[in-house]
């Protein structure tokens, strides 16, 4: 769907709009600088949260979307 050229313009933007350009380019540098695993990151992600939390997260996400 998209070429990584859009795919990296696309994520820079997310970044930029929730973060910040100063805190964007500081997580950019700390992915790159740190080791880091995706999947054991994601596994504990939502540790917190309760299945009732995480529904109503996501429902938000959905509803946001206009889906």
């Amino acid at each position: 769907m998209y070429d990584e050229i859009s795919l990296r313009d696309r994520g820079m933007k997310v970044l930029i709009d929730n973060l910040g350009k100063v805190e964007a380019e500081r997580f950019i540098s700390l992915i790159i600088r740190e080791p880091f695993d995706y999947t054991k990151w994601q596994k504990s992600l939502f540790d917190d949260l309760s299945v009732k939390d995480l529904s109503a997260l996501a429902m938000e996400e959905y509803d946001a979307k206009g889906d």
